[in-house]
């Protein structure tokens, strides 16, 4: 008697735990949840792991968050326990920059870096992006989504009416064009006044750490000049995706 009643005690307070919510900082947890943290000076410590610690991790569930103290973001595997993937929760560190230079020539013989980077509209990870000149290095391996956008004109100099103007781009790693190639076909300067043309790219590279981003141009018709339009109407957009 004394052990059936102990085994539907044992199988009551089994149920009870198996079913019942648990509340830390609250006597009230919400019934949606099966751990409700309150508090108003103290947060949640996740467990805190270097990308090898994760990549150690003995088939990871699907859905286990971490934080990645090497890259200072908020982890999850949505992959599976066998293969698993790790994305980040945190938003995407990005860049924009505008231009600012209308007068440097984009349309000449040979590859050259455009004076893109004349503005900066922000910058979520200076240590993560950093501009030198005409360049942006990028500091973290990773996967990275790359927009560019020019708008140029072809100036009235020198008598070059009625000349066929065509600009090609395209953005360069470590100085080597890279990549789809964005021409518009030919800007004929006339007078009826046909001068300008946009070229637009958007890329994803894997990129290591320390390599550099620009966005170069190279003629693809006459030789007439071709400036960037006017102040922050070209500019170039990176956003680290993986």
């Amino acid at each position: 008697m004394k052990k059936s009643v102990f085994l539907m005690l044992l199988l009551c307070g089994s149920y009870y735990y198996s079913t019942a919510q648990v509340g830390i900082g609250t006597t009230n947890p919400d019934t949606s949840s099966i751990l409700d943290v309150e508090s108003t000076d103290k947060g949640v410590l996740i467990p805190r792991l270097t990308t090898v610690q994760i990549n150690a991790i003995t088939n990871p569930a699907n859905g286990l968050v971490v934080y990645n103290t090497d890259l200072n973001e908020f982890q999850f595997n949505f992959g599976t326990p066998l293969l698993p993937e790790w994305n980040k929760i945190s938003h995407n560190a990005s860049v924009k920059y505008s231009n600012t230079n209308t007068t440097a020539n984009i349309n000449s013989a040979a590859y050259t870096n455009i004076q893109i980077f004349g503005a900066l509209d922000w910058n979520d990870d200076p240590s993560l992006y950093s501009v030198a000149g005409n360049t942006l290095t990028i500091n973290t391996t990773g996967r990275y989504r790359i927009t560019a956008n020019i708008a140029y004109r072809v100036p009235t100099i020198g008598g070059n009416n009625d000349t066929r103007v065509s600009v090609e781009a395209q953005i360069a790693i470590n100085g080597t064009p890279t990549g789809a190639i964005a021409n518009t076909g030919y800007v004929r300067h006339h007078s009826t006044g046909n001068t300008e043309a946009s070229l637009h790219i958007t890329e994803v590279f894997n990129i290591t750490a320390g390599q550099t981003i620009s966005v170069q141009t190279i003629r693809g018709g006459n030789s007439a000049p071709a400036r960037l339009r006017s102040v922050g109407t070209s500019n170039i957009y990176i956003e680290k995706i993986k």
